[in-house]
């Protein structure tokens, strides 16, 4: 595998040392509800995540094996979303991740982050190659399917809730409300009701605003544009947790240029 890029930024607010992962656990994992790993490679594997260093966070996980997946699946997910810029090496990394959800899925099906990863890399993998194509290959059912499992096991999964909602706009804003709902089960009512589920839980994440003003914007346009950028600043004015999160308050800086 080729070397990944390093997040560009000093990290020092995002190192986590010690007993310090542990302390802030709570408030870094409210979207995600992942239990704290007992065994103290993984740990260090979501100090490397949290801290930027996304390709050290794979390659701890993975060489603990199949237990570490959801750190592995997150990291790749986010460094192949933010950081990568080629788009044949995006979609690999996209790819990888998918593979390895299945195989969480199948060694640990009550699992929630093995179908809710799942799906997150399915949803960015259809994204990177057109939403329009990725439904002509089936993922649209597979998306649904882990998400819905995801919630099953675990219903204040706010990162679930917002990738559901963002699941219903999409496929309304490519097919129309009649041709989704009949063929995908998408509703304009139920991506509303996930996105506002997802900012209950987590009031103070970016990526629960900024998806959630991409979704008023698929399903409603220009109609929404002044909640849309009101959603957007606010994402802008959160004090980030991690890099990750740094990863979204800039995305939403960015797009507000």
């Amino acid at each position: 595998m080729h070397k990944w890029n390093i997040f560009p930024h000093d990290n020092a607010d995002f190192l986590f040392q010690g007993s310090e992962l542990d302390n802030a656990w709570e408030d870094l994992h409210l979207g995600d509800k992942e239990p704290f790993p007992e065994d103290e490679p993984l740990q260090e594997a979501w100090r490397c995540f949290h801290r930027g260093d996304f390709q050290q966070a794979v390659n701890l996980a993975d060489e603990h094996g199949l237990s570490g997946h959801a750190v592995a699946n997150k990291a790749t997910g986010i460094y192949a979303t933010y950081l990568e810029p080629d788009e044949k090496r995006q979609v690999r990394c996209f790819q990888s991740a998918i593979a390895r959800a299945e195989n969480a899925i199948d060694e640990f099906p009550d699992d929630a982050n093995a179908h809710y990863f799942h799906a997150f890399n399915l949803g960015r993998y259809s994204q990177s190659i057109s939403i329009v194509k990725a439904l002509k290959q089936g993922v649209g059912g597979k998306i649904l399917n882990s998400l819905q499992q995801a919630l099953e096991l675990q219903p204040d999964h706010a990162e679930a809730h917002t990738a559901l909602a963002m699941y219903h706009a999409e496929i309304i804003d490519k097919v129309g409300k009649m041709l989704g709902g009949i063929t995908y089960g998408a509703s304009e009512s139920k991506a509303l009701e996930h996105f506002k589920l997802a900012m209950q839980i987590t009031p103070k994440s970016p990526i629960a605003h900024i998806e959630y003003g991409n979704g008023l914007y698929l399903l409603y346009g220009e109609r929404k544009i002044d909640r849309v950028s009101e959603l957007y600043v606010e994402a802008s004015e959160i004090t980030p947790l991690d890099a990750m999160e740094k990863l979204d308050v800039e995305s939403a800086l960015a797009e507000l240029e």
